[in-house]
């Protein structure tokens, strides 16, 4: 057995971006999974036949175990290496994967996507972490960590379509199937183009700090979740509280613990902590309006789910550069204002949107997508960039982790605040169009939500129900005109705090952690990157 300081040769060459190929395919189809069961829901309910809770579990589950586990996942790989780690979720995934896809009841397909989410959350921080020990040359890392966020983005909005193409020609369980290929060749290419990098000094695994940190994440974004798509109510409230207080007992864990699972320290670089609450807060504003947006197009607009899926592509495919555009104006000025720019075009977009009606034009709708779209794309390309390169290299696998739990919660608290505001506009308006003498359920259901709206006026007599329909688009798009100027506010802010935070940060593209110095010429010298067993 071989062994190569990779500091010896800082450039990355012809394998090493080989090897960023291989690795993209697993950010591809875990951010896919997120979204693929859209259109599949009602083949798998016709023949599953699962209860109301069931179809929820069924839906979430695999986010909530890719929320709890990311942490952990991230100091396993440090410890065991992560390569070692990538395959073996590989295989994970696979296999629950060819489960998902032939699940016979409801129950079975639940624990299915529990084991999908156990290999997401062993994929997704391996894949960044070796990213940052694959390129130690800060543009080169530059570049493929916005090829890296843009296949995550492009996972989710591929999603939807992916799935509603396979299930006009295939049965439910073909979303899942897709998956096991990809991760043969991911199994196959990985053991001869990803070297193996682990953390010599990480110590033992902290099974103490693990539990904290699934019994933190887990019920905070359930209970995030649950009052995003139900309002307030005591359990998910409660769900919110012990999370919080199984995360002071986690922090506190890491604090005392001999070898903690979480370095606390990457918190004191400006540079990381920082980025991690840029990602935050814009994966806030992208996923609480993405929810509005679909529902606009099919309710409001009448699509099909399919057509909507296509057209949401658009603004994709329109910012696919604009990470790489982001990483060249880095290049050649502070990235605080880069950062900060990015922030004011997705607000400019945002506030686009404000003047949206239910009668407007599709192309007023996907321009200023692609606008908001755009700012935010240079926002988390610049920031996963910085967080990583912040990060010593013998970290970077919890580095990643923490980068990933960050976004996740800021996708879970968008859906719970933006969502609530968003509902509360439109339940405010329709309490005063509701026409009088509608048994309690329908006024209930169509005070509500667009779509149950949309089912009571489809029971009422001519004039009746398009007025009735007319009124509760008004007050949807109403909902959505607050909403996205409630997340313009939130990039204002986040601009701010960019240029007031990151501004004059360094960047000297070694490969030493602190080539992104954390606080100024005086900051202390960090050790230097751990061999690379080839």
């Amino acid at each position: 057995m071989s062994f190569t300081s990779y500091t010896s040769k800082p450039s990355a060459g012809r394998r090493e971006w080989i090897a960023l190929g291989v690795l993209l395919l697993p950010c591809l189809l875990v951010s896919m999974d997120v979204s693929v069961l859209y259109f599949a829901v009602p083949f798998l309910t016709a023949e599953l036949d699962p209860s109301s809770v069931q179809q929820l579990w069924i839906l979430d589950v695999y986010g909530f175990v890719l929320a709890g586990l990311l942490i952990t996942m991230g100091a396993l790989g440090d410890r065991i290496g992560r390569r070692r780690l990538l395959l073996s979720g590989a295989l994970l995934f696979g296999l629950a994967s060819a489960l998902a896809a032939y699940a016979p009841s409801a129950e079975m397909l639940i624990a299915a996507r529990a084991l999908l989410g156990v290999g997401g959350a062993t994929l997704m921080p391996s894949t960044l972490a070796l990213i940052r020990n694959l390129f130690h040359d800060a543009k080169q890392r530059g570049t493929a960590v916005a090829a890296w966020s843009a296949a995550v983005m492009g996972g989710i909005a591929i999603g939807p379509v992916l799935s509603g193409a396979l299930l006009e020609h295939f049965w439910w369980g073909s979303v899942f199937l897709i998956n096991a290929p990809a991760m043969v060749l991911l199994l196959v290419c990985g053991p001869l183009l990803l070297p193996e990098f682990k953390n010599p000094a990480a110590g033992r695994f902290d099974l103490p700090g693990s539990l904290l940190s699934l019994l933190a994440m887990l019920p905070a974004v359930y209970g995030v979740k649950e009052i995003a798509r139900d309002g307030f109510a005591a359990l998910p409230a409660a769900a919110v509280v012990f999370g919080l207080l199984a995360a002071a007992a986690f922090v506190h864990r890491q604090r005392t613990a001999r070898h903690p699972m979480l370095d606390l320290e990457l918190l004191r670089h400006r540079g990381f902590s920082v980025s991690v609450l840029m990602n935050l807060l814009a994966t806030f504003a992208v996923v609480g309006c993405a929810v509005f947006f679909t529902q606009y197009l099919q309710t409001v607009k009448g699509m099909s789910p399919m057509e909507a899926a296509l057209w949401n592509l658009v603004p994709t495919l329109a910012v696919g550069g604009m990470a790489a555009v982001a990483t060249g104006l880095a290049r050649r000025m502070d990235r605080a204002y880069v950062i900060a720019l990015g922030f004011a075009v997705a607000a400019g977009g945002f506030v686009w949107l404000s003047w949206l009606e239910p009668g407007s034009a599709l192309w007023y709708v996907l321009v200023a997508s692609s606008v908001y779209a755009s700012g935010l794309v240079m926002v988390m390309s610049l920031g996963n960039e910085l967080a990583i390169g912040a990060a010593p290299p013998e970290r970077a696998g919890s580095a990643s982790a923490l980068l990933e739990a960050g976004t996740e919660l800021g996708g879970a608290l968008g859906m719970a605040i933006l969502g609530s505001i968003g509902s509360a506009v439109y339940r405010g308006h329709m309490d005063d169009v509701l026409p009088g003498g509608l048994p309690t359920p329908a006024a209930d259901a169509a005070r509500e939500t667009l779509a149950g709206a949309a089912a009571v006026a489809g029971e009422l007599p001519g004039r009746a129900g398009r007025a009735l329909l007319a009124a509760a688009r008004e007050a949807f798009t109403d909902g959505l005109q607050t909403v996205v100027l409630g997340a313009a506010g939130v990039m204002l802010c986040a601009a701010v705090l960019a240029v007031a935070l990151l501004r004059g940060l360094r960047t000297t593209g070694g490969e030493e952690p602190g080539a992104v110095d954390a606080t100024g010429p005086a900051a202390a010298p960090v050790p230097s990157a751990p061999e690379a067993v080839s």
